[in-house]
């Protein structure tokens, strides 16, 4: 049983849909190429972050498709073309990317933390001198991104880890950059894997971060175990992440890390939106992904700190080791 209960505990139920049938899994394909393009033109009369990730994601899947036709390369295709990002991501993408861009052309050693692929492998994509470390415990998520490495021909540039993070044996000070979207706050001993990539971490060099927040830390439990490797707890239920308020992450991040360079703030613009849309997305196989952008633009917006936050946002982070 877990004993993580130093903040409010949230649990979080989710559904199990059934797959869609065939009529119905091409009518939705369809139904996606037609209405992506246009929900990425309108997000542009909103203040939606990363549509800069969306045309290069459409690059990606354009190259992708002009050197296979494969079926699992069609999938990942198509997923570049027309939803390779949803929610928060939009904006993790653009504020890390806006970091990042301010010390290129980059080059070097570079670590990233089981982020969604298409960051590090843009990150690769447009550095040339950088080697990169590509981790993911997730083993079938892992394939994919070596595949789609190998498909942009990067993968020369890349060595390809399933550990996690504190079983990773690299020594230390070995990378000069880090990144890591949307992870640590599913990582239970988050503080300890902290400290493992700080370790890793040359001086000078940059973590790039983002963490999902809020003006009051909580903690989620699904009653999903998506990896098995939690002990659910009596009621079936697996710690899912924490939502760091301010205090949080001075405990559990900057004790370790020093303050951040930058710090860029996201959320919702009342409460529930996120909830909402994860409810919906785990309800039914056939959510239209595609209008993420739109959502993003019109119920999200930018704040000036955690504690101004109505309800759910996210941080993103540039951490320079002194």
């Amino acid at each position: 049983m877990l004993d993580v209960k130093r903040h409010d505990n949230v649990y979080v139920d989710a559904p199990s849909p059934p797959p869609l049938r065939p009529a119905e899994l091409v009518f939705h394909a369809c139904r996606g190429a037609l209405l992506s393009p246009l929900c990425w033109l309108l997000a542009y009369r909103f203040p939606t972050p990363g549509l800069r990730f969306r045309r290069m994601s459409a690059l990606m899947g354009i190259r992708s498709l002009i050197r296979s036709t494969r079926m699992s390369v069609l999938r990942s295709a198509y997923n570049l073309l027309f939803y390779p990002m949803d929610s928060t991501r939009y904006f993790e993408f653009d504020a890390l990317w806006d970091f990042l861009t301010a010390r290129f052309p980059l080059s070097g050693r570079y670590l990233d933390i089981s982020s969604p692929r298409l960051f590090p492998l843009s990150v690769l994509d447009k550095n040339p001198d950088v080697d990169a470390v590509l981790m993911n415990p997730d083993p079938s998520d892992l394939d994919a991104t070596k595949s789609l490495a190998r498909l942009l021909k990067l993968d020369g540039r890349c060595e390809f880890s399933d550990n996690l993070i504190g079983d990773l044996k690299k020594a230390d000070e070995s990378f000069d950059i880090i990144s890591s979207v949307s992870v640590f706050e599913h990582i239970l001993e988050d503080r300890a894997a902290i400290e493992r990539a700080w370790s890793l971490l040359k001086k000078g060099g940059t973590l790039l971060l983002s963490v999902p927040c809020a003006a009051k830390s909580c903690e989620q439990f699904i009653n999903e175990n998506f990896y098995g490797v939690l002990t659910p707890d009596e009621r079936g239920y697996v710690f899912w992440q924490r939502i760091y308020d301010e205090s949080l992450l001075e405990k559990n991040i900057f004790s370790v890390t020093g303050p951040p360079v930058r710090i860029s703030i996201y959320g919702e613009v009342s409460p529930g939106i996120l909830s909402r849309n994860f409810e919906k997305k785990r309800a039914s196989r056939a959510y239209p992904f595609w209008a993420e952008p739109v959502i993003m633009g019109r119920h999200f917006r930018r704040y000036d700190s955690i504690s101004a936050l109505p309800g759910e946002g996210v941080a993103a982070m540039e951490l320079t080791k002194r």
